[in-house]
């Protein structure tokens, strides 16, 4: 890669592949050096991500809100004697938020919550005229609990994706643990857990809000499920508490595979590339095409639009690590590439798009067309933009109401219906082994 070319162009898949595309295995839970001489400083010794907030846990798990609030105190500077949040705190920040913003989280809140109404998630039953029946009864989960970062930037977006398809589904209870920033809470996620119609709001962070969540406190009643992005103390003690309770995914870093042909437009292909970059040093941006001229049309972009932007230094990390424009024979190999590389979001920029779709196995999101961007996906087009990453998008899905449903199975049968089924099920039970299981069948058959 020249100097001046901020995004490489490799001539083939195959060149890419191992440089590329399979470079995500990445051990995010090593502690870099400036943050293990951070964990010495504070803890007096020294110790592993994981070894702190195995400690951390171990005493919200023993001490409840007083551990709570040292760690929050050591770690977040908080100095509030209250965990919860109160009510006026809440309206005092919407008051603080600018008008725009105001009215941006209400349209997004909005169109996030017609697109959730959308989706099924009834009960049903079905009678037979022998007088049995078979059903499913879906509940929505009693509590959640919602993380909010507010590090070197808060996102009140995610929030509002999380928080508004619990509310669709009728999650009850919905509880937002969100850090003080050198002493202050965010009145932007303060404000979006108010449009999204949260139930309370705590203002706590790392593995001790979770922990808090997850085994319950004086101050903060626990939860059926924990969601929301984190630093790596917060993925860490997510791991360490599930079965506990219910947790998301684990999140990976963020990524993008854009697919793009010669009647695409390097600017809008440029720009998709740098607002995926600028996330973190661990994004991913990478464009398959078969069209060299597009190629270095949009690198030339890339370095171009590069210069007017805030976070130029993430973004040159970002593209030199894990970013790319890969030259792929057609189409159809873009697609194969796609497919195998499940991505979290996948931009479709071609001049036929919506044909491409139905070939797409795997993937977070589906963006189709040069004006479905996944910036915009970001905010306010509706669909939530938390999605698998790391490949996960093989077996999982992007955050929807059945993330705060469970289901109940209900089975009835009459006495005809279970003399007819009687004979295999004593036969599979006798098979196991299971002589109770095949005499609690057998004893109904002369009754």
């Amino acid at each position: 890669m020249m100097a001046d070319e901020v995004i490489r162009i490799y001539s083939s898949a195959n060149e890419a592949r191992s440089a590329l595309l399979e470079r995500r295995a990445l051990d995010e839970y090593s502690a870099t050096p400036e943050l293990a001489r951070a964990i010495e400083r504070l803890f007096g010794r020294s110790l592993t991500p994981d070894q702190v907030v195995a400690q951390i846990l171990a005493d919200v798990a023993s001490t409840g809100d007083d551990a709570v609030r040292r760690y929050s105190a050591m770690l977040d500077g908080a100095s509030e004697p209250s965990l919860r949040v109160p009510a006026e705190r809440i309206e005092q920040a919407w008051e603080n938020t600018p008008e725009p913003i105001r009215h941006a989280l209400e349209f997004a809140a909005g169109r996030i919550r017609a697109f959730y109404e959308r989706q099924p998630g009834q009960s049903w039953m079905a009678w037979d005229e022998q007088g049995g029946g078979l059903g499913q009864i879906i509940r929505p989960l009693d509590r959640v609990g919602l993380y909010a970062p507010n590090g070197t930037a808060a996102y009140p977006s995610s929030l509002l994706m999380a928080a508004i398809p619990a509310r669709v589904a009728g999650v009850g209870e919905i509880a937002v643990a969100t850090p003080p920033r050198q002493g202050e809470l965010s009145d932007a996620i303060l404000s979006a857990a108010r449009v999204a119609g949260v139930t309370e709001v705590y203002a706590m962070g790392g593995a001790q809000a979770i922990g808090a969540l997850a085994y319950g406190t004086a101050s903060v009643p626990r939860v059926d499920k924990i969601m929301g992005p984190g630093n790596i103390f917060v993925v860490l003690a997510k791991r360490r508490v599930y079965g506990r309770v219910a947790i998301d995914a684990l999140p990976g870093p963020t990524e993008t595979l854009l697919i793009a042909d010669d009647s695409s437009n390097p600017a809008f292909v440029a720009a998709d590339l740098l607002a995926q970059s600028e996330h973190d040093a661990l994004a991913s941006a990478i464009l398959l095409t078969p069209s060299l001229p597009l190629a270095r049309a949009v690198q030339a972009e890339v370095g171009r639009q590069l210069e007017g932007l805030a976070r130029q230094k993430v973004i040159r990390a970002s593209l030199d690590g894990r970013g790319g424009i890969v030259l792929v024979a057609d189409l159809e190999e873009a697609l194969e590439i796609a497919n195998d590389f499940a991505p979290e979001h996948l931009c479709l920029l071609t001049s036929d798009a919506w044909n491409l779709v139905g070939k797409v196995q795997h993937a977070g999101g589906v963006f189709v067309g040069e004006y479905s961007s996944e910036a915009l996906g970001d905010y306010v087009v509706g669909p939530s933009h938390i999605m698998p990453t790391g490949r996960t998008a093989r077996f999982s899905s992007p955050v929807n109401l059945w993330d705060f449903i469970k289901i109940t199975s209900v089975f009835g049968v009459s006495r005809e219906q279970a003399s007819r089924m009687s004979r295999e099920a004593i036969d599979l039970a006798e098979q196991e082994g299971l002589s109770a299981h095949a005499a609690a069948v057998r004893i109904r058959l002369n009754q």
